[in-house]
């Protein structure tokens, strides 16, 4: 009797081996150059070991930087860096490449962020070099029209070599606004967001503030609410805002450091990508220069603690993602081609590093896809 129990229950422990032994995929958005990348790239993540493959190219694409996938899944953006500013569509096929559908203007020069508004219905894009954002509405195929909304940000920062004039460099949608951070005028703006009509409307306070010569480049928001998180570029440093999700107001509660005390070299440092573990207790901020991952636990009041600099296993660690079960940290080092992956401590938030991937060119940017 007790063997035939176990025979019985034999199917049932394998698969539950089978799926705790699952993968995740993710696309890598890159810088492109002969004999480089040549655009959106695969990759799959082991979520027992922390294995990483690469699964080759999704589809070529001309320096597609940063990636948003469409809250659906069929569907993913990139901001094409290349010659004026552009926003490029594609369709997630059944085996995980990428069909190109089309490219928007995104209203602007030097593209280099992208978001799809929760409902799915508009990407959102913000340029670098003119210091703009962009509505750009969805259509049912997936492709994108042309933007049916265009903001032009104004102002300057403390640093004179660095913010002689504006420089959106990230979007969001939060509820019922959009916040684009502004490295060149120090400024989180803030829009009232119509997703249905892809409009942007001023708010009123405009925009919340970091300390002057901060240089905000991303934005990362409380899970739970209450609060958002920037990584500021130029300092080095992070700063928490008490957010007001009714008024849309962000004020800064904090700003401190990103990198451990003894850093060396620290004002050659810059920060560039910020998320929230889904948990809402820790934020993570990846440096560059110092190529470490910052760790910070989130007390109730939404001010950080630093607890760790985790090395990030790869050279200049633009971009990362969190897998969509809060267990891994997917890190792209640009320079040195490869990506890395760190297990999450879900007591501590701390990072032990795990896989490895080498050979992807100039990765800049980790998106998780939707499940197949």
């Amino acid at each position: 009797m007790k063997k035939h129990l176990a025979l019985l229950a034999l199917p049932f422990l394998l698969n539950t081996v089978a799926a705790s032994a699952g993968t995740v995929e993710f696309y890598i958005g890159a810088y492109t150059k002969p004999g480089g990348n040549r655009g959106i790239e695969r990759g799959s993540l082991n979520t027992t070991n922390g294995e990483l493959k690469l699964l080759g190219l999704a589809v070529e694409a001309k320096n597609p930087s940063f990636l948003a996938v469409h809250p659906g899944g069929k569907f993913l953006y990139a901001a094409i860096e290349d010659g004026g500013g552009a926003v490029g569509a594609f369709a997630v096929q059944k085996d995980g490449t990428l069909k190109h559908l089309n490219n928007e203007s995104s209203k602007g020069s030097g593209n280099c962020h992208v978001f799809v508004d929760p409902s799915g219905k508009a990407v959102l894009a913000a340029n670098y070099g003119s210091g703009s954002v962009a509505t750009l509405p969805i259509r049912d195929d997936g492709s994108i029209a042309p933007a049916s909304a265009s903001m032009q940000h104004t102002g300057t920062g403390a640093n004179p070599s660095r913010q002689k004039g504006p420089h959106a460099h990230s979007i969001y949608v939060n509820g019922n606004f959009a916040y684009a951070c502004d490295l060149g005028t120090d400024d989180v703006f803030i829009y009232r967001f119509d997703a249905a009509k892809g409009t942007l409307t001023p708010n009123d306070p405009p925009s919340g503030k970091v300390p002057p010569g901060s240089g905000p480049r991303h934005l990362a928001f409380h899970p739970k609410g209450g609060f958002a998180y920037v990584c500021d570029e130029m300092t080095s440093s992070i700063t928490a805002l008490a957010h007001d999700a009714a008024k849309g107001t962000l004020t800064a509660i904090q700003t401190i450091s990103t990198l451990p005390p003894d850093a060396p070299n620290a004002s050659k440092n810059s920060t560039a990508e910020i998320f929230c573990h889904p948990s809402g207790k820790f934020v993570y901020v990846s440096n560059r220069g110092h190529d470490s991952i910052a760790v910070f636990a989130i007390a109730g009041d939404g001010k950080v603690t630093l607890v760790q600099n985790a090395p990030a296993g790869v050279k200049v660690p633009r971009g990362f993602a969190l897998s969509p079960d809060g267990g891994w940290l997917v890190a792209a080092g640009q320079d040195s081609n490869s990506l890395a992956s760190h297990k999450i401590d879900p007591a501590t938030g701390q990072l032990t590093p795990a896989g490895k991937a080498d050979g992807v060119g100039a990765p800049v940017c980790v998106v998780f896809a939707a499940p197949r």
